[in-house]
């Protein structure tokens, strides 16, 4: 067995490897960038080491660093979380050649499902069905069309070397082909260094149902039963369970041969997933993830099993330490993933610093993941995860309603998360029935109902005199009360004494005039100007493009909120602009 691994990843994932490396016994090493020198994962390791900066491709990404960074701690191995480098054969390869273990499947696995179109066509001849569509990458929008046309409208832009909803674009019609193609292969060129892209028929309304497996050198392919993850935005996961709602025995003993299958056509090892769509009876191969799962938490909890310990004893050259015929599923559990994000704003990435009032919940059947505490910050550098909030429960009812009692007791400390999104659509009626929500999902007006408690200040009162909100514990016949009070500021900063919120000064303005009144178009977010699409002068129609914002490995397209003339143009590509800075002036 190993003495010591580096861990090649920061926050949860690299906290979560740390605590099973500490119950093996194994020494662990993180890694930090510049930004994270005070991130717990630092801490919770047993040495950590400055890789640089806190871009991604001068620390995270950057692999003869981390090579050099593993040889010089003495580690024997590497484990690389998820994201990242966790999927990159070139690194599985480099590993090799430096002599150190690589915690994860061989490069040729890793490549040959890494691959889309190659997966594709390995499950062909493998006789597990696949999503009608192209097994070979289109070279242009002229030989996209004709893949369109053979898999049928809507399709699916996908990009050959894509994953986590990176490098997936929908065409509904024709018409929408050409700028879904492009969309599909700026992002993967940008996110996985490959621009190819094929199609395949875009299924509507269809389950995300995946499959655990778990292979060793010794022959032995396991499988650990389904997740469902239907519930996402923008094609990426934001809750997910186990097991399949809509999953009976005979599914589940079907769709797991089927991923067993699958990773023994690649001489899969280590820990990976095989993603497919449930359409009723009906069960498609989508893709395979060759790496531990975000997820992988809920089938843990079912199981019983510690993923993380099944992969560093494969890597180790061990046999997995269970069989199929010992695997027990029991009970029910949930994960929500706590993003900074607002659900209401679209899921706009929210980054931001977190108070010291942070506070993660607990109890019976309640687990969290986390790589953050009161005092960290959520960068825009890095993905805008915050925690994974886990239950488990006898039943899919039972773990709901702890769920929801997990999600009331967290305090993020003032940043905005999906939390209010989670407690709002896990109380719905379709996820009662086990739906997809993809309705509610796609829904703008049925959004913003989760947007937090409302927050706006109060207006000033009549002879102008600045108005505050002050919140008391008062105490009724042995009975306690919060209640909030609204009232004019006392001289002196008397508000602030008595424990009041203060809120900005705002300008009165003649009439109750809305936002979409004004000329000015401000950032939702935090970001860097990825795309310009309008320029001075053009006349644009209300929720016309008029640029596209990077953060947090997110594209969030910013659109015009009246219609009219741009008169002036703040947004410039490249360029990093703040929450509230004006991107263009429509009058």
């Amino acid at each position: 067995m190993f003495q010591k691994v580096l861990i090649a990843n920061r926050g949860e994932i690299a906290i979560r490897v740390a605590r099973t490396l500490k119950e093996m016994g194994i020494t662990s090493v993180a890694v930090y960038s510049e930004i994270d020198r005070e991130a717990p994962h630092v801490r919770e390791a047993d040495e950590a080491f400055l890789i640089g900066p806190a871009v991604p491709a001068e620390s995270y990404l950057n692999i003869p660093k981390i090579i050099e960074t593993a040889k010089e701690a003495g580690a024997e191995a590497i484990h690389p979380g998820y994201g990242f480098l966790a999927e990159n054969s070139d690194f599985a390869r480099a590993c090799a050649e430096a002599e150190i273990v690589f915690v994860g499947p061989p490069p040729e696995a890793i490549e040959a499902m890494g691959s889309k179109t190659k997966a594709r066509e390995i499950m062909q001849e493998a006789g597990v069905p696949i999503v009608p569509g192209a097994i070979e990458p289109a070279p242009d929008v002229a030989a996209a069309r004709v893949q369109a046309e053979e898999a049928g409208y809507p399709v699916a832009c996908k990009a050959a070397g894509g994953g986590g909803g990176k490098g997936f674009r929908v065409a509904m019609t024709p018409d929408d082909l050409e700028q879904a193609f492009e969309g599909a292969a700026r992002e993967g060129e940008k996110f996985f260094s490959d621009d190819r892209v094929y199609v395949e028929r875009y299924l509507e309304d269809p389950r995300h149902v995946e499959v655990q497996v778990l292979a060793d050198s010794h022959g032995n392919v396991i499988h650990l039963g389904e997740r469902d993850c239907s519930i996402q935005r923008r094609h990426q996961k934001v809750i997910e369970e186990a097991p399949g709602p809509h999953v009976d025995e005979e599914m589940r003993e079907r769709i797991g041969k089927i991923a067993t299958d699958a990773a023994a056509a690649v001489g899969y090892r280590g820990a990976g997933t095989i993603e497919g769509m449930q359409v009723g009876d009906e069960y498609f191969f989508l893709e395979m993830n060759t790496r531990v799962q975000v997820e992988h938490c809920v089938t843990e909890m079912v199981s019983g099993v510690d993923i993380v310990r099944e992969q560093i004893l494969v890597a180790a050259g061990e046999p997995l330490s269970i069989a199929q015929e010992e695997v027990e599923l029991r009970g029910w559990s949930i994960e929500c993933r706590i993003n900074a994000e607002a659900a209401h704003k679209k899921f706009a990435p929210a980054p931001g610093p977190i108070g010291d009032s942070y506070r993660e919940p607990s109890g019976p059947g309640v687990r969290v993941d986390s790589g953050v505490e009161g005092g960290s910050e959520v960068t825009p550098m890095y993905d805008p995860m915050v925690a994974k909030l886990i239950v488990w429960d006898v039943d899919r009812e039972k773990a709901t309603r702890r769920m929801l009692r997990g999600l009331s007791e967290y305090d993020c400390g003032g940043l905005t998360t999906l939390i209010p999104f989670h407690e709002t659509i896990l109380a719905t009626e379709q996820w009662a029935k086990g739906e997809t929500c993809r309705d509610l999902m796609e829904d703008a007006e049925w959004l913003k109902s989760t947007a937090p408690a409302d927050v706006t200040p109060p207006e000033p009162s009549e002879d102008g005199a600045e108005m505050v909100t002050r919140d008391y514990k008062v105490e009724v016949s042995g009975k306690l009360f919060d209640v909030k009070v609204i009232g004019e500021a006392l001289a002196g900063g008397g508000a602030a004494a008595a424990g009041g919120r203060k809120p900005p000064k705002r300008e009165r303005k003649a009439g109750g005039s809305s936002g979409s009144s004004s000329a000015s178009l401000p950032s939702p977010l935090q970001g860097t100007v990825f795309k310009v699409v309008v320029e001075e002068g053009a006349e644009v129609a209300e929720g016309d493009l008029i640029c596209v914002i990077e953060a947090m490995k997110m594209e969030n397209e910013i659109t015009a909120h009246r219609a009219g003339k741009v008169t002036s143009l703040s947004a410039k590509e490249g360029e990093a602009v703040n929450s509230g800075d004006t991107l263009a002036t429509i009058e």
